[in-house]
């Protein structure tokens, strides 16, 4: 651990279930900074950070913090988290992580520049139930990977002005939602060599639904569902020719899931145990990459999660949702 000071941007939701997964693993938060003073001081008064800044860059400019995790909407993570490596600062950036590939490339080599780490917040990832799941596939327990399906499935505001809902704010159900099944696959089968998506749209543009079918090296095949309209199990599965896993509900949040052989048996079972959300993985993680000097980082790489936004544009090209003004940035 490298007593790395922690600072926030932005107030939101997520920001509070990260600050909160911060202190019960006992890490250094010591600024947050919001478009207020405000919204800052209240902020901080909620999780004792000592500084509370009236802007993102009083935070970025503090010269008590060391990385900055960007909890803003997918829109503003590339001006957030550039703001903050021009600054000097490491960054965690929520997922997903940019609006599009060219935006992600930017961040990775003004990081490389700066000699910084910029990696997403993708924190499923970093969850013990994960990492035992690459355990076992690493021991060959499944034999050769045939299949991987996941869905993440909610029932989120019809609101068109909701964030969820609107294309000015990076809405739609592919970058919220389906960010996970496909960066679950990702870390399972590697990148697909074929992509295929269909995908329904609400009147505001942006999807509700959105599925894929993606093959892999060695023709392992994947599928994923995402849909903003309607809660479906959000299970997953790993199938292998010689065992299955079942991650159950919900299989990208900590939870449980069985090792089962082709007869049925159970041969191991896996009850996840912790403290907090599980947010703190990806904090405790994002630390000991600095502490290594390894900025290119290894359980999700940032040509990874750059290469992951290139398949998400894919999707998005094959269903039909372009961002306002992203042809500015597409490359």
């Amino acid at each position: 651990m490298t007593g790395l000071r922690w600072g926030i941007l932005a107030t939101g939701g997520i920001a509070g279930a990260f600050a909160s997964d911060l202190r019960t693993a006992g890490l250094d938060l010591v600024a947050v900074g919001s478009r207020s003073q405000e919204s800052a001081d209240t902020f901080a008064a909620r999780f004792d950070i000592p500084h509370a800044h009236p802007s993102y860059e009083a935070l970025v400019a503090d010269p008590d913090v060391d990385i900055i995790y960007v909890s803003t909407p997918h829109p503003m993570h590339h001006e957030n988290a550039r703001l903050a490596l021009e600054h000097g600062k490491h960054v965690l950036v929520e997922k997903a992580f940019t609006l599009n590939q060219a935006e992600a490339a930017d961040l990775q080599a003004l990081a490389a520049e700066r000699g910084l780490l910029v990696t997403e917040a993708m924190w499923t990832r970093y969850l013990p139930h994960m990492v035992r799941i690459r355990e076992l596939i690493a021991e060959g327990a499944l034999g050769e990977i045939r299949t991987v399906s996941a869905d993440h499935t909610q029932q989120l505001p019809t609101d068109p002005a909701h964030r969820l809902n609107a294309l000015e704010l990076g809405g739609g159900a592919l970058l919220d939602l389906g960010i996970y099944p496909i960066s679950f696959i990702w870390d399972i089968l590697g990148a697909p060599t074929t992509i295929r998506a269909v995908g329904r749209l609400v009147e505001t543009g942006a999807d509700s639904e959105v599925a894929t079918v993606m093959t892999h090296e060695g023709g392992a095949v994947s599928t994923s569902l995402s849909s903003s309209r309607g809660a479906g199990p959000n299970a997953a599965s790993i199938v292998g020719t010689e065992a299955r896993i079942d991650i159950d509900r919900v299989w990208y949040a900590p939870t449980t899931f069985r090792l089962v052989l082709p007869d049925g048996t159970v041969k191991e079972e896996y009850v996840t145990e912790i403290d907090g959300r599980g947010m703190q993985f990806e904090a405790i993680a994002a630390e000991r990459l600095v502490a290594e000097g390894n900025l290119a980082g290894d359980i999700l790489p940032i040509a990874e999660t750059v290469a992951i936004m290139g398949a998400l544009d894919e999707i998005r090209a094959q269903i039909g949702v372009t961002y306002p003004g992203e042809e500015d940035h597409r490359g």
